[in-house]
């Protein structure tokens, strides 16, 4: 049993609890006791001083690929695991499309068994919806439930059989999980690599148009709206799938929709010059795009921010741009995307901010986290909102350098991580090696009496 912690002088930023403001927090086997102001620890408690530094819920991330087992040369769960929780993560849904995929209870319960043994953000992962991802046949999902899995996907690929799609939506309330799906009408993006318009003509190369993301939204936005399932939609990238999505929740359809900090951050003109950095799927669009879903992430239209994370080895992301893979890393630069291109222009609040990455997930998904209300899990990120750094790849936890964001200035930085009430993460200082100090912080709780931000 671990020794009780108290966090003291930081600002308390929960959406969940409409709170902002000066404030300490009690932690006790695991749990928050207390949050509040002049909160008094036992006499035995570690004592942790933030002051000036935000404290909010631990981020929630419900789209990220780590890429075990098969791909970990890309990434392995341990590796994906400790970079979420270095970019503020405290829990992460891993995607199905691995190798083999994620499609039996045996690799449900190995990826559970892996994400629990590496120390890091809490590891959870999202079943595949059809066997092999080849969209043709349902999982046994209740099955998936059974050994852990909390919600279907076939991410990487559309589930492209409408039928199949409707009775997915029927069977999965049963067991009270979402499905996940990635909207691309494959018939009409025709292996493009890009957006479709100016930018890829004059680059020569293939284009996928806007009505690939929107038809599919449309349709799936419908199939929810018949069944009554729980629709996610991955990666929103356009204004039309936006506008599908805003009709289905007004006709109260059960959609929710993620929008990914890169394209939050960048338009199609990242592509010039054929980085294959900027190369991914959903492509980034247009600045009428950018800012389609910009104003529906504010709006709520959007529910939450998802990363997204896609690493990729070195060598595969240095091929010609046709042949490079789709996908960008995210874990550990979403706050600082997210921070740069949201409140600092005052798109939205910093308590707006926090829902977006974590109240909000948990609101949606029904997760027990996302909030600092007593009773909880103590997963917490502490975090300096006026910092800024550089972002460095070669500092990584994640094993993937495969960012279009390298050498760009970002605001807000993650100093500490706890996942239920461990430390899982604490800023190295200046001059200290990650690795050392990933050692130091492990899963023990702090030791001495006291230390600060």
């Amino acid at each position: 049993m671990s020794r009780p912690f108290l966090l003291t002088g930081g600002r308390l930023v929960d959406p969940s609890q409409e709170l902002d403001g000066p404030g300490d927090i009690l932690v006790r086997d695991g749990r928050i006791e207390a949050c509040g102001d002049g909160i008094a620890g036992p006499e035995e408690a570690e004592v942790v001083d933030v002051g000036g530094l935000v404290v909010a819920p631990g981020f929630i991330d419900v789209h990220v690929h780590l890429r075990e087992p098969g791909g970990e040369h890309k990434e392995t769960i341990e590796s994906g695991a400790r970079a979420a929780a270095a970019g503020g993560f405290t829990t992460v849904w891993t995607m199905p499309n691995t190798d083999p995929p994620i499609d039996d209870p045996a690799a449900v319960g190995y990826v559970r068994a892996a994400g629990e043994r590496a120390e890091g953000a809490r590891v959870f992962p999202i079943g595949a919806a059809s066997c092999g991802l080849a969209g043709e046949r349902m999982t046994e999902v209740g099955e998936l439930v059974a050994a852990g899995a909390v919600a279907v996907s076939d991410d990487g690929c559309p589930i492209w059989d409408a039928d199949l799609l409707r009775r997915l939506l029927e069977y999965t309330q049963t067991f009270g999980i979402p499905v996940l799906q990635h909207s691309e009408d494959t018939a009409l993006s025709r292996h493009g690599v890009m957006n479709e318009g100016k930018v890829a003509t004059a680059l020569g190369l293939r284009g996928s148009p806007n009505v690939a993301e929107a038809a599919m939204v449309a349709r799936d936005c419908y199939l929810a709206e018949l069944t009554g399932g729980h629709l996610h939609v991955c990666h929103v990238s356009t204004r039309e799938a936006v506008e599908q999505i805003r009709r289905a929740k007004d006709r109260g359809a059960r959609v929710t929709a993620e929008v990914t900090p890169h394209h939050l951050a960048l338009t199609e003109d990242a592509v010039r010059g054929y980085r294959t950095e900027a190369k991914m799927n959903p492509p980034l669009r247009t600045q009428e795009d950018r800012e389609a879903v910009t104003q529906a992430l504010v709006d709520g239209t959007i529910d939450v921010i998802a990363s997204d994370h896609a690493p990729h080895h070195y060598e595969e992301k240095e091929r010609e741009f046709d042949d490079a893979p789709f996908g960008v890393v995210g874990l550990e630069t979403t706050l600082g995307v997210a921070m740069r291109e949201l409140v600092e222009p005052g798109r939205l609040t910093l308590s707006g901010l926090v829902d977006r990455l974590s109240c909000a997930a948990a609101r949606t998904m029904g997760l027990e986290s996302g909030t600092l209300r007593p009773g909880s899990p103590a997963d917490i990120v502490v975090f300096d909102p006026e910092e800024c750094w550089i972002v460095e790849p070669s500092s990584f936890l994640s094993r993937g350098r495969n960012t279009p964001f390298a050498g760009v200035e970002m605001i807000g930085r993650v100093r500490h991580t706890w996942v239920g009430g461990r430390l899982r993460y604490r800023l190295p200082r200046e001059g200290q090696a990650r690795s050392g100090a990933l050692a130091a912080a492990g899963s023990e709780p702090m030791k001495g009496k006291v230390f600060s931000r």
